[in-house]
């Protein structure tokens, strides 16, 4: 077992010997596992005030108190203890504890006063352990006299605390400690420029307390004892394999508190998982699933999900090609090897191109053959998230603020739906604050939302869009076309990435985000007028069906009016792919509605487009019957 030690644990060995008041802020509420062997078995997982309880008695303190603003003086850890400081303050014991309010420092028998005296003497070595003390007051920054008196009393009590000398363990002094969620719920006068003052920040626990938990003897605690027994053995005889496993898992723990890995143990445990799936208790901590739906792909559908997509997509073969391969490095694990965090998205994609180039309908088809039904792709307008505030609209509004109950859209999304999609559309429209946030999510794969919930983006794929490139703005100010149709495909994608690159580096000083989005940047080709014939015939084709399908009308469109729909296609390219989608609705959906509609035509018949009128307002259809 490593005999690694965490920095708090160390400077509260240091700062105990020189400071009389010591403020322990953070992670209070966690679960810790103490690393060294005394009165406390070494690795036993004990909550904060059990664990300075054993590490003050290793120490060597006789009297070792707790207090808080309901219970008063108490320890519940071992008994003995509260009779000791009892008799050592002059004060009744009733029902387990001694009571004593908080407010009223001018009171003898008020909680400050009482820990004066137990400080101010030199016969016992005291440490008094105040909890919960984020509760003591209503505001740091509007404190009645009562509160002041006793925060004031607190102060005199640190200055007045005796160092006493001990046989055994030398000289100790009598300790004040605080445990607060923050340093600054109590009023900054009390601590700020006081040189009787430490504060020690507890964190989550890193990489290597998590690696002592997990690698430690408790290992076999995770499973029940049957499983164990039966999985042990082989991974005796591969040792390498199990080290990959518990590598995995202290890994994709990034963030989670001792309290929530040991929760992870016990799950793992009541759900009978084997040692080969430990980490699949994460997915069902997270998530609330056992099956990872990217577990149960069929990569055969995978393996042939290029021809899917050109259905649906039309002449952008690098970019297909380029978002297939960010899915199977998804599926085979590959994700993020280079890296140090296994809880980065799935896959991250920044689709980059012309307008109507298939950018959206790529994400929607990845959707599809991914996670079966195109709703998995979760559209985000960034234009809607332009203010300054927007923010706490996509992820939610703080404790107090309009919305907060609600909570964001974006994390409010995930947490309905884990396992999808996200697709922001337009991202350079947002507001720079929110690029701050997908640093984060990027980065580490989860967000705290305004309610203060973590949610999860590691089983996502993150897609942002842009027409970033396209245009630029010239030395005088003005919008002029950075790329054209009649550019070859490698000349405008290399014009269009470095116009990317500026933006982010120059326009908006925010090289990071390039950075996490790395080389996943996909530039979408225009719309060539052979691609634009393509999407033409996919989407007449689609209307004949439908109509035979829905209404049993047989539709042929005749050669000479797919020319003339092909004219007019081709003279709309600026608008790619739905330039060639409204002409279609022009000229052909439109005039066969009020074809359809003015001869009665509802169902059952055969109809044949001869020619299309253009020069007709609206345009007319010529049309014959049977």
């Amino acid at each position: 077992m490593s005999d690694y030690i965490s920095r708090w644990h160390k400077e509260l060995g240091i700062f105990t010997k020189i400071k009389p008041l010591i403020i322990l802020e953070g992670n209070i509420l966690d679960s810790y596992q103490y690393p060294e062997e005394g009165s406390t078995p070494k690795g036993s997982i004990l909550r904060l005030p059990e664990y300075l309880h054993f590490y003050f008695k290793d120490m060597g303190y006789q009297n070792i108190i707790f207090y808080d603003s309901l219970r008063g003086f108490y320890n519940t850890c071992e008994e003995g203890y509260l009779e000791s400081f009892a008799k050592l303050v002059g004060s009744p014991v009733s029902q387990g504890n001694i009571r004593a309010e908080f407010k009223g420092g001018s009171k003898n028998d008020g909680a400050s006063n009482t820990v004066r005296r137990a400080l101010s003497q030199n016969t016992e070595t005291t440490v008094i352990i105040m909890d919960f003390a984020s509760r003591y007051i209503t505001s740091p920054d509007n404190l009645d006299q009562s509160e002041v008196d006793s925060f004031t009393v607190l102060l005199q009590a640190s200055i007045d605390a005796k160092d006493i000398k001990t046989e055994s363990s030398g000289i100790l002094k009598n300790l004040l400690i605080l445990i607060t969620n923050k340093a600054n719920d109590i009023p900054a006068w009390f601590y700020l420029q006081n040189p009787n003052v430490k504060i020690l920040t507890l964190s989550a626990p890193s990489k290597e307390e998590r690696e002592t938990l997990v690698k430690s003897p408790n290992f076999p605690s995770f499973f029940s004892s049957d499983i164990y027994m039966e999985d042990s053995p082989y991974y005796n005889d591969h040792p390498d394999e199990l080290e990959k496993i518990k590598d995995k898992f202290v890994a994709l723990t990034e963030g989670f508190r001792f309290i929530e890995i040991n929760g992870l143990r016990r799950l793992c445990k009541n759900e009978r998982i084997r040692i080969r799936d430990l980490c699949d208790v994460i997915d069902l901590y997270k998530y609330g699933i056992r099956e990872n739906p990217w577990k149960k792909l069929d990569l055969k559908q995978i393996k042939n999900a290029k021809g899917d997509f050109e259905k649906r997509v039309k002449g952008q073969d690098f970019a297909i090609t380029k978002t297939l391969d960010v899915i199977k490095r998804a599926i085979t694990g590959m994700s993020g090897l280079q890296g140090s965090s296994h809880t980065r998205p799935k896959g991250i994609l920044f689709f980059a191109g012309p307008t109507g180039t298939g950018k959206t309908e790529t994400a929607k088809t990845l959707a599809e053959i991914i996670f079966g039904d195109e709703c998995y792709c979760k559209c985000f307008d960034m234009s809607e998230y332009s203010q300054s505030h927007s923010d706490q609209k996509l992820l939610g509004a703080p404790p107090g603020y309009v919305g907060y109950e609600a909570g964001g859209q974006l994390t409010n999304a995930v947490k309905k739906n884990p396992f999808s999609i996200l697709l922001f559309d337009e991202i350079e429209k947002a507001h720079p604050s929110i690029f701050d946030k997908f640093l984060q999510i990027l980065g580490d794969g989860r967000m705290t939302d305004g309610q203060g919930n973590t949610v999860y983006f590691s089983e996502t794929i993150i897609i942002f869009t842009s027409n970033l490139g396209i245009f630029t703005v010239n030395e005088n100010g003005q919008r002029e076309a950075n790329v054209t149709s009649e550019m070859p495909y490698q000349e405008m994608a290399i014009r269009v990435r470095e116009a990317i690159e500026n933006y982010f580096k120059l326009q908006l000083g925010r090289p990071e985000i390039l950075n996490r989005i790395g080389e996943n940047i996909v530039v979408f080709d225009y719309i060539r007028p052979d691609v634009a014939r393509l999407i033409l015939n996919s989407q007449v084709n689609k209307i004949i069906k439908n109509l035979s399908a829905e209404k049993h009308i047989a539709l042929t469109v005749s050669d000479k009016a797919m020319e003339t729909l092909a004219e007019q296609a081709l003279g709309n390219l600026q608008n790619g792919g739905r330039g060639v989608g409204n002409v279609v609705e022009n000229y052909l959906i439109n005039p066969l509605s009020r074809y359809l509609f003015d001869n009665e035509v509802f169902n059952d018949e055969t109809i044949t487009v001869d020619n299309v009128d253009i020069t007709a307002f609206p345009p007319v259809l010529e049309c014959t019957r049977g």
